[in-house]
């Protein structure tokens, strides 16, 4: 059984294609998509659907999920309405196994995050045969060196740069693109570079708003001249808080986040930046679409590596990219701890070498 969980994301039906193709070449396999991550198998009637190669036939450049996907609830905490009306998480996760191992299912791949695959080794460690396979635009998770759709996303912010620095040049504007990436930097960090923007705003580094600002003043000559700033949703101000705020939505159970560009111009503003302001939110585009070559490629290789490690008995793992090898990890060690932005990181001494600014007082390019 396979199934995708959290937020969907470039790539995520070429891992579906791999998984059924390679299985397709064993004898006695047969593989059931799961509907909406692990709804399907916990929900009555239960929504399971045979993928067969004719399923999946051409599937591999489209964007979403054919199975569907969902990063609310779970088998750890199903949301229940009470009687007075108010909600409450149960634990189902012992009914699902019980009703997976009544349907004769030998093993479940989850593609998903982070938090999919916490869900993944808990599983494990009440017995469940289970595999995972890394999935996030945001490349947080260390256990890989890349993860799909990734790549996509940046192409995508990218592009975005490359649409205002356009419209921003022509009316002297300074323009603030925010991207997603929650806790880590990278996509920011990547369309920055590539994009050309002047300032760049990551989790990882807490801005000083005069730095921003002096930075945004020297693009400038006598009102004439433009600057562009990429902000990553989880960046926040020295002494700050992220922007975000709890979720309305039944089982959704991270903050939300989203708003620091506006926030930001506001900031400026008050920092006495008297330059026209506009703020784009490139939101969900960074996710949805067509995957790139690239994001196909290592999909595919993950689905194919998924099914070997099935058909090899080696559960509690999750399928791993290291340059350049297609390997796998435990489950165990791929949650130990996030892939963040260091500030050694190669692309951070590019970024200062080429003038990128971070809000920060380290300016110059170190060694």
């Amino acid at each position: 059984m396979v199934l995708t969980g959290g937020g969907d994301c470039p790539g995520l039906n070429a891992v579906i294609r791999a998984i059924v193709k390679r299985a397709s070449q064993e004898s006695g396999w047969e593989v059931l998509g799961c509907i909406k991550a692990f709804d399907g198998i916990l929900n009555e009637p239960t929504e399971l659907v045979l993928l067969d190669e004719a399923k999946v036939a051409g599937i591999h450049y489209q964007g979403g999920s054919i199975i569907q996907t969902t990063n609310k609830g779970g088998p750890f905490a199903w949301p229940v309405k009470k009687h007075n009306g108010e909600w409450e998480y149960i634990d189902r996760s012992d009914e699902m196994i019980r009703k997976i191992q009544y349907l004769g299912i030998d093993a479940v791949i989850n593609i998903g995050g982070d938090g999919s695959q916490r869900i993944s080794q808990k599983l494990f460690e009440k017995g469940l045969n289970i595999i995972g396979v890394p999935k996030t635009i945001d490349n947080d998770l260390s256990a890989t060196d890349s993860t799909f759709g990734f790549q996509t996303a940046i192409q995508e912010a990218t592009s975005a740069v490359d649409k205002l620095v356009t419209t921003a040049a022509s009316h002297n504007r300074v323009f603030i693109l925010e991207v997603m990436g929650r806790d880590a930097g990278w996509i920011a960090l990547n369309s920055a570079v590539a994009g050309g923007a002047e300032v760049c705003l990551i989790p990882e580094i807490p801005y000083d708003i005069s730095i921003v600002k002096s930075k945004i003043d020297a693009r400038f000559h006598r009102d004439r001249g433009f600057a562009i700033v990429v902000v990553s949703e989880g960046a926040k101000p020295k002494h700050g808080t992220v922007v975000g705020q709890k979720a309305d939505e039944i089982g959704y159970e991270n903050v939300r986040l989203g708003g620091v560009g506006f926030k930001l111009a506001e900031e400026l503003k008050q920092a006495g930046c008297e330059h026209d302001i506009r703020v784009t939110v490139l939101g969900h585009l960074q996710r949805g679409g067509v995957p790139i070559a690239y994001d196909r490629v290592l999909a595919t290789q993950f689905g194919v590596k998924a099914m070997e490690l099935v058909l090899n008995g080696e559960f509690g793992c999750m399928v791993s990219y290291r340059h350049p090898y297609i390997t796998s990890v435990t489950l165990q060690d791929a949650i130990q701890k996030p892939n963040l932005v260091t500030l050694d990181t190669a692309l951070i001494k590019t970024a200062r070498g080429v003038g990128i600014n971070f809000g920060d007082d380290t300016i110059a390019y170190e060694e």
